[in-house]
């Protein structure tokens, strides 16, 4: 579904060269910012397939707050329903004193109309409280259905205003939805947006499925599948609904990853007991072969340059992390310390690789600079696995094994202090996070 910006002056975006509010997130963070975000008022009320105007003008300011508390960043300072609900006129002209009072330091607001043609306009605009000015304004014409996407809209508006980086809550997450016993478990892949809604399965379960990952620039998702009893790298085109068979191998193949532009796939295949790194060009089907040694190769990961792949090997006795260029050649080991290291994923920023620390028989999410310095560990379960980052690298997603042995899909920011629980209707594991919307 995609989006227009509205093309009225009303939604023109003004970036005033006096503001200076801004939170400073490469300092790191020692308060989050307080913000105040009042439900958003209708012009005139009305109804919609998706509810009234007035009703979607709370709702779409209640995503705003969840999306934006969620990074950690920022602190509500009262629930919408206890901070002054304005009309229209006053989403121009706020009263800056009454949000000051309250401990505001920026202020969201913004409105939602019903269109004679039935699309919603849903406004969005940022004030600085203190300076009393406005920092920014934008708006969505949306189908009704659409409603949601606004809100997430108007979030990463918001968020890249106040932190001068790219948002990342318009974005989607695919990952293997798991139920029944373990000895007999059934795994379907599912999708859903980043906060949880609009969750709905792609595959039947009818065949198991691993290891789904996201093209960085398209709609299209590469996953493991055993149908057929044979295991295979497929691909899902979100668009057409539909998948199909990457390739026809006569070894097991597996852990695909798209390339930074999306036109090749790096993965491992199987044979004579050893697995190596293999690319394949989607529009030709040429594959080469990039590794040779005699070991588990596998886990491989292109840097967002495209130029580099980070993987995973046990060449070395034990396994860890290895860097490589593009081609197969200048490889080198960036994992050293007590411990085994696995499942490399490249930052989309390029200047940190995730992965899992494991170390006496617990699993942690870790990250580290692409010449092996500066790791640093994120989180302190039991079983973490399977890292995957936000569109603009500020967050990393993953599983969590508890000790109970239920998979839960959590996230915390590269701070190591906001982890937070991903709500899925069932058990989840080996999510994988989309990049924005078109």
């Amino acid at each position: 579904m995609m989006l227009r910006r509205a093309v009225i002056l009303l939604f023109l975006v003004s970036w005033p060269a006096a503001a200076q509010l801004r939170v400073d997130i490469r300092g790191g963070i020692e308060a989050p910012m307080p913000i105040a975000i009042p439900d958003f008022p209708a012009s005139a009320p009305a109804p919609t397939a998706a509810g009234d105007t007035a009703s979607l003008g709370r709702q779409v300011a209640r995503i705003v707050a969840a999306n934006l508390e969620s990074s950690g960043l920022f602190r509500l300072v009262a629930p919408a329903d206890a901070l002054p609900r304005p009309d229209v006129a006053r989403v121009l002209q706020p009263d800056f004193t009454t949000f000051r009072e309250l401990g505001a330091q920026a202020l969201v607001s913004g409105f939602v109309t019903a269109n004679p043609d039935g699309t919603l306009t849903i406004g969005c605009y940022l004030h600085d409280v203190l300076a009393r000015e406005e920092l920014s304004r934008t708006g969505f014409t949306v189908p009704v259905a659409g409603w949601r996407r606004a809100a997430h809209k108007c979030a990463d508006t918001v968020y890249t205003r106040l932190t001068g980086e790219a948002g990342y809550f318009d974005s989607r997450i695919v990952y293997v939805s798991e139920t029944g016993p373990r000895t007999k478990r059934v795994k379907r892949l599912a999708i859903m947006d980043q906060d949880g809604a609009n969750h709905r399965f792609l595959t039947s379960g009818q065949n198991l499925v691993l290891l789904p990952r996201f093209s960085p620039r398209e709609q299209l998702i590469t996953f493991m599948s055993f149908e057929g009893g044979r295991p295979r790298v497929w691909l899902y085109d979100l668009a057409a609904g539909r998948a199909r068979v990457v390739g026809d191998f006569p070894a097991m193949t597996f852990a695909s990853r798209f390339s930074p532009d999306g036109t090749r796939l790096v993965f491992s295949q199987m044979a004579a007991g050893n697995a190596s790194i293999r690319v394949m060009d989607l529009a030709t089907g040429q594959v080469r072969r990039l590794t040779s040694a005699a070991a588990i190769d596998t886990s491989p990961s292109f840097s967002p340059d495209g130029r580099r792949i980070v993987f995973e090997s046990d060449r070395g006795g034990t396994q860890q992390l290895y860097v490589m260029n593009a081609d197969g050649s200048g490889v080198e080991r960036i994992s050293f310390g007590e411990g085994r290291a696995a499942s490399p994923v490249w930052s989309p920023r390029g200047d940190l690789i995730a992965f899992v620390r494991i170390r006496g028989g617990q699993f942690r999410i870790a990250v580290m600079r692409p010449d092996g310095t500066g790791e640093r560990l994120l989180t302190d379960g039991w079983q973490d696995e399977n890292p995957s980052w936000s569109p603009n690298g500020r967050v990393i997603l993953f599983t969590r094994t508890e000790r109970d042995g239920r998979s839960t899909l959590r996230s915390i920011d590269l701070t190591g202090r906001n982890e937070r629980a991903i709500p899925t209707p069932l058990e989840a594991s080996d999510a994988s996070w989309g990049p924005l919307l078109p």
